[in-house]
């Protein structure tokens, strides 16, 4: 039977309503301060032995051929080299936002042919051009691969991709991306998760600490605070990124890795009544509300009280009851216990969440 491993973040503790404050700066960014992706197509050549096989990657010895070319080395038409010591490669690097020329920045060689490694190699001159077709970096440099293979036992693990290595300040930054913090009087927060209540506070918390009438929300994602102009904007936008407010609670989600059998849960999951019969086992949860009512004359109030009770059974006999309290995570560690596989755990919330017995959003990886 295949193990079943369950990741219950909070789910198998008392859930608590309190929230802890976090800096606006980690829950939203300035809008038009991006990163933006380069890429370019180079050749690694110094290898030993280990490159790719020229026969089976016409593309390589094209491009050698046109590299020497260019240095005025012009080969007979029918020459078919036989190379071992180079690797084509696609090179990949983020420019960040307000890199000038001449800043350094690291870049990734990824092997495109069937080179076996790219250990020892270096990275000749290659262009690295954004999204518009521009250059915004030249890369060069020795190639970095770590990891190696290790034995024990006699039996050989090899610990990291020998394909892939990293150039560190490999790239020089020849074209700077204009980044402009703000239009006008006015600067943009972005919110990196959707949400209407956390943008409410961070409005809230910007008008209360900072002035008033300042920011004003524009949707649940993006937030327009009035800015002063010139170099007070910088510190100014530095006050606000540090400002701490309570994130709303998120969603109700559960997470589940087919593959592995992981479950992640990030907040208490309600379930309501429903019965499932998947293969040797049963799963029957029942809601039953219990009204109190106070006494004449008093001043007490009308209370309801929701008892859950969950009972499942294998083909075993086995039968196993959990009272108050609906929350999956007593359901999972109970079908844990019962021998349950991801299969089966999978189909049950599967089939949970169809009946509408799951309150709480799906997802598998």
């Amino acid at each position: 039977m295949k193990r079943f491993i369950a990741i219950l973040f909070v789910a198998m503790l008392p859930f608590s309503s309190a929230v802890m404050a976090e800096r606006i700066k980690d829950m939203a960014s300035i809008q038009g301060v991006r990163d933006n992706q380069l890429i370019g197509y180079g050749i690694v050549v110094g290898l030993d032995g280990s490159g790719d096989q020229t026969t089976q990657t016409p593309f390589t010895v094209q491009s050698i051929i046109s590299m020497l070319s260019q240095m005025g080395v012009n080969l007979p038409p029918a020459t078919s080299l036989q190379l071992k010591n180079v690797a084509a490669v696609m090179v990949t690097a983020t420019l960040p936002p307000f890199a000038k020329p001449g800043q350094n920045i690291d870049v990734t060689a990824s092997s495109i042919g069937n080179a076996k490694s790219l250990r020892g190699g270096t990275l000749l001159m290659t262009p690295l051009k954004g999204a518009d077709g521009q250059v915004y970096a030249m890369a060069q440099g020795n190639v970095l691969v770590g990891g190696v293979g290790a034995s024990s036992g006699g039996a050989s693990v090899q610990v990291n991709h020998l394909s892939v290595g990293r150039v560190p300040t490999g790239a020089t930054v020849e074209r700077a991306v204009p980044t402009a913090v703000g239009q006008g009087e006015f600067i943009h927060l972005e919110l990196r998760e959707t949400d209407f209540t956390t943008a409410s506070r961070i409005v809230e918390v910007i008008n209360s600490q900072v002035a008033p009438n300042l920011a004003e929300a524009k949707d649940a994602r993006v937030i327009q605070v009035r800015a002063p102009l010139g170099g007070e904007r910088i510190a100014f936008i530095s006050k606000i990124e540090n400002l701490e407010v309570d994130p709303a609670q998120g969603i109700a989600k559960v997470i589940i890795n087919a593959r592995t059998g992981s479950v992640v849960m990030n907040q208490a999951v309600t379930l309501n009544d429903c019965a499932v019969a998947h293969g040797n086992l049963t799963v029957v949860i029942n809601t039953e509300s219990t009204i109190s009512q106070p006494n004449a004359n008093t001043q007490g109030q009308t209370a309801q009280t929701d008892q859950t009770t969950i009972d499942m059974k294998s083909d075993k006999g086995e039968l196993i009851r959990l009272q108050r309290g609906a929350s999956l995570s007593e359901v999972v560690k109970a079908l844990n216990s019962m021998g349950a596989t991801p299969q089966d755990l999978l189909a049950i919330l599967q089939a949970m969440k169809s009946a509408g017995a799951l309150r709480a959003e799906l997802e598998i990886i």
